[in-house]
């Protein structure tokens, strides 16, 4: 018996079920990253999971646990993006209704994308997004999938450790982007239990550091002004359940700042070819700047966590770029 919210038992269930709808997807070795941050670096490519991020693995997993009755009153989320696609994506699956608050500050192509999976999207202000899923709830009676802190949501997520560890069992280091902490607990409590000696490293934006500052508090915390490009990084508040799970499988979470994300964003697109939101750079971008400690010599993952970016915005972001030292 266990106290903890999510187990290794709990992620490989949340595998078998997911497994009939979503890719396995690659992981890539790059030579010059490689040579660029002393590792031999490897990327899981979530950017091309369906819905281009990791989101509907956790999303699908908590809906496939509704019961008929949820199911009939449909699912509610608060997401920036790509967990509103997930849980949309899981929620049409089941034959279920999904409603996905977001921030007004959206990305105009996630909001598209989600409705495009048959979800209603209401917009609110960043700082009131909690507040309005509860009024929006209570009127409408919807079951509110938390975009991190839900422990099927958690294994689900936890399922990208199952693949790195059976892609590459000798990994030595894991480095994943945390926002609220959904993939990086999910990751860290498989990879701790396969691997115990594997280290793995959260990265966050330096302006939206919810996790980090839980972590020095020890409890949850709120933040209600982060502002980074990486929208996906960006939570307001972080959760027991996922911070639990960080506080006993995670080594350390460092921080980056913006330009240095934009940066490792146009690198990767420009020696990978592989396209990634800022999100998804964030794990490559602490490499690139030192801030990954033992990463040196050592069989390094980088989790591309999505790459569901506004074109309209990609020159934007890209000249924000810091240079690459080679």
């Amino acid at each position: 018996m266990t106290d903890q919210p999510v187990t290794l038992d709990d992620v490989r269930a949340a595998e078998e079920a997911i497994r009939p709808y979503l890719h396995h997807t690659p992981l890539l070795q790059s030579a010059t990253l490689s040579d660029m941050t002393g590792t031999d670096l490897w990327l899981k490519v979530e950017s091309l999971q369906k819905t281009g991020s990791f989101k509907p693995r956790g999303g699908i997993n908590a809906t496939l646990h509704l019961s008929p009755e949820e199911r009939e009153r449909g699912v509610i989320a608060v997401s920036a993006g790509n967990h509103g696609a997930g849980v949309a994506f899981g929620a049409r699956m089941v034959g279920s209704r999904a409603t996905i608050v977001m921030p007004t500050t959206a990305t105009r192509s996630k909001i598209a994308a989600i409705q495009g999976y048959g979800a209603r999207v209401e917009l609110v202000d960043h700082s009131r997004l909690l507040e309005s899923m509860e009024e929006i709830q209570q009127e409408e009676g919807q079951v509110f999938i938390h975009p991190f802190d839900n422990p099927h949501v958690i294994a689900g997520q936890g399922t990208v450790g199952l693949e790195i560890f059976e892609d590459m069992p000798e990994v030595d280091v894991v480095v994943a982007g945390v926002g609220g902490g959904g993939l990086i607990s999910g990751v860290a409590t498989a990879l701790g239990a396969l691997k115990p000696g594997v280290t793995v490293i959260g990265v966050e934006p330096q302006t939206s550091d919810v996790v980090s500052r839980s972590l020095a508090s020890g409890q949850p915390e709120r933040l209600a002004h982060g502002v980074t490009i990486a929208d996906g990084l960006n939570a307001p508040w972080s959760g027991a359940n996922s911070l639990g799970l960080i506080q006993r499988y995670v080594d350390e979470v460092v921080t980056v700042s913006d330009a240095e994300i934009a940066g490792a964003m146009a690198l990767i697109l420009e020696r990978t070819k592989l396209l990634v939101e800022p999100a998804g750079a964030a794990a490559v971008a602490a490499l690139l700047n030192g801030r990954v400690p033992g990463a040196k010599g050592k069989r390094t993952v980088a989790i591309l966590s999505g790459g569901n970016i506004d074109l309209d915005r990609l020159s934007e972001l890209l000249a924000l770029a810091v240079p690459s030292h080679e």
